[in-house]
């Protein structure tokens, strides 16, 4: 048997915190050491943070990069653990993201990445540099370029992130050259689903190249994007380990590579595609090291995932829904975002929003409290209770439209998540500004239309919110939600107000899906309050949204095949009555209409709102995953 220890560290890094980044990878380093373990795997540009975007234009800070890379080699020169950690190289006239391998006090080799993304929410191609076959540079006699590393262990590979995503990747060559371990390195955002597809994809791939993965993910928040952490071992196929998620910590799990190189043996095909390739490839060189590893002499044969023998799967049965446990880590990742935004910018003092005593208010209050209890982890009971009071505001702004079971929901939610709540009427400030707009426009001029005297109402909540935040020094969290925020069903400079959008990437049905699901982990009366009101803005008289858009469902299914799956107007329509077959036709037709004109007609008004928190393979984020231009016509959609 050749026994080697893996481990998997899920680092929170910040954007720039070069020496904080680096302690922690540090204190972790030295418990891992402590551990034996031999190799220990790191995120995607854990010293730098990720993502970070145009920063890499400063010299300093890639600079920074490496001297920090050189500070962590020296002060683990003592220990026998293997490390490989992320970090932005300059070589010359490129910068690299990379992969360094750390052991005995030296850096033995930088691999850069190969594979950059340029979809969705990544743009590493725009000042980046690709990785190469059979690079091989130089950086302050440190070689960067395609090397596997010979260890007295077996032979490792390391890449970073999308590099694993392609199957034509640098992981097919360097386990042709005899690399056993691929160390990937990521800072993979979390989006809903991707958990599954991870998980398929890294099987995939260790069984392709009979190879074991090691997988390491960035945890924490940064800007808008949540990295949920967690990782994988895989050994030529079979899962062996799956790392926590959400959470910061190591994790580790000890394989057999004689078991890899046994399998190398058996697979007829993988032998006869390694011998084209040494027909027509030339070999990744190694780096060998001549230092002693971890000891080995403790580490004890690995048992199969959860007692599986042969056939026979484990007993431990999940107690939650497929459905549920997407609500839930979609419940996590949304916390997770404010608390980091809160704990990194470190701008704020408390958090506080305008709860209405509707849906989407009331889930970003729900997130608002769960992220509180993230920033003050270590506090129980009364301790708790008081500082939540101190940390968490909530405030119901009524208007003549305003009904008493939105007050009263407000106020119960606000109760039972121990927020201070408050209650501020804005009706005379409403007839002061439609008198106002009225002398603007002149005597004799046209009235103030309904449209406007519902805007005004919002304009004056978004005022005093940011008034009161100023002066507070609070986080004002922006409550739309992506439905209607695609369609402009929202106020500029009213309800598009905050310094950060929650829930601005989730569609209506999700966020009730999300509420009903917290309902029934929490049990909180004021959800079971806001649940039994009519879904509106409360901006006239017997408002409803649905009323004035369409079903939330419908909405729903043209945002996704419109913005998802990019089909023309006259696609969406056609596709409708498949989704929805119990509907008339033509509603269907008049409501896909609906949608392409308002959803165009509104890009101006979304290019305008907070940042948001990323949450699936669409964002209505101008620089995040759907770009569009403000300015465009239609006529392409229809025929």
């Amino acid at each position: 048997m050749r026994l080697v220890k893996i481990g998997l560290a899920s680092v929170n890094a910040t954007v720039g915190a070069v020496r904080t980044n680096t302690d922690k990878c540090l204190e972790t380093a030295h418990r891992m050491a402590a551990e034996d373990v031999t190799l220990a795997v790191y995120p995607e540009q854990v010293i730098g943070g990720y993502a970070p975007e145009d920063l890499v234009q400063w010299r300093a800070f890639v600079e920074s990069q490496r001297t920090e890379l050189l500070r962590f080699a020296r002060e683990t020169r003592e220990l026998k653990t293997v490390f490989a950690l992320g970090l932005v190289a300059a070589v010359g006239g490129d910068l690299f993201n990379a992969a360094a391998v750390v052991h005995g006090g030296q850096v033995l080799g930088i691999c850069p990445k190969e594979k950059l993304p340029t979809y969705n929410v990544f743009y590493e191609a725009r000042t980046l540099s690709r990785g190469a076959p059979n690079l091989a540079l130089e950086a302050h006699g440190v070689f960067v370029g395609d090397r596997i590393f010979a260890f007295d262990f077996g032979t490792i590979a390391v890449e970073v992130c999308e590099d694993i995503w392609s199957p034509d990747g640098p992981m097919r060559r360097r386990c042709y050259s005899g690399a056993e371990i691929v160390c990937n390195l990521s800072a993979s955002p979390y989006r809903a689903g991707v958990m599954g597809t991870r998980r398929e994809m890294i099987a995939t791939r260790a069984s392709d190249n009979q190879c074991t993965v090691a997988y390491a993910n960035l945890v924490g928040a940064n800007d808008g994007l949540v990295f949920d952490g967690g990782g994988f071992v895989n050994q030529n196929g079979r899962p062996v380990l799956e790392a926590p998620r959400f959470r910061e910590v190591y994790t580790t799990a000890v394989v057999d590579l004689d078991r890899t190189t046994r399998c190398r043996r058996e697979a007829t095909t993988w032998r006869a595609d390694l011998e084209t390739f040494r027909e027509r490839e030339k070999v990744v060189p190694a780096c060998v090291s001549n230092g002693a590893t971890a000891s080995r002499d403790g580490l004890r044969y690995p048992a199969p995932p959860n007692g599986t023998t042969f056939f026979l799967p484990g007993t431990k049965v999940s107690q939650a829904s497929a459905r549920d446990e997407l609500l839930d880590e979609l419940y996590e990742a949304l916390t997770l975002g404010v608390a980091d935004y809160y704990r990194k910018t470190r701008a704020f003092k408390c958090i506080g929003l305008a709860l209405s005593g509707g849906r989407d208010s009331l889930l970003t209050l729900l997130v608002a409290w769960g992220a509180a209890k993230l920033i003050l982890e270590g506090l129980e009971g009364d301790a708790l209770a008081e500082k939540m009071k101190a940390s968490l505001f909530a405030f119901y702004m009524p208007t003549r439209f305003s009904s008493d079971a939105t007050r009263g929901a407000a106020a119960q939610i606000a109760k039972d998540v121990g927020a201070t709540f408050q209650v501020l009427p804005i009706e005379e400030a409403f007839e002061r500004e439609l008198d106002a707009t009225k002398t603007m426009l002149g005597e004799g001029g046209p009235l103030p239309t309904e449209i406007t005297q519902q805007n005004v109402q919002a304009r004056i909540r978004g005022t005093r919110m940011w008034n009161w935040a100023n002066t507070s020094g609070a986080l004002f969290l922006q409550t739309g939600n992506m439905s209607e925020k695609a369609l402009g069903y929202t106020t500029v400079g009213g309800d598009l107000e905050g310094a950060f959008s929650v829930i601005a990437n989730l569609p209506k049905t999700v966020v009730i899906a999300l509420i009903e699901r917290l309902y029934r982990r929490f049990g909180f009366e004021g959800i079971a309050m806001t649940l039994g009101t009519t879904a509106g803005p409360e901006l006239a008289a017997n408002q409803s949204g649905e009323s004035e858009l369409m079903p939330f469902e419908v909405l729903d299914a043209c945002l996704y095949l419109y913005g998802a799956e990019k089909l023309a107007t006259e696609e969406v329509a056609a596709a409708l009555p498949s989704l929805f077959p119990e509907r008339d036709a033509e509603q269907l037709r008049v409501w896909a209409q609906k949608f392409s004109r308002l959803f165009t007609q509104s890009i101006f008004k979304w290019v305008q709102s907070p940042l948001a928190i990323h949450l699936g393979s669409l964002d209505l984020d101008r620089e995040r995953a759907l770009q569009l231009p403000v300015v465009q016509r239609t006529e392409w959609s229809a025929r």
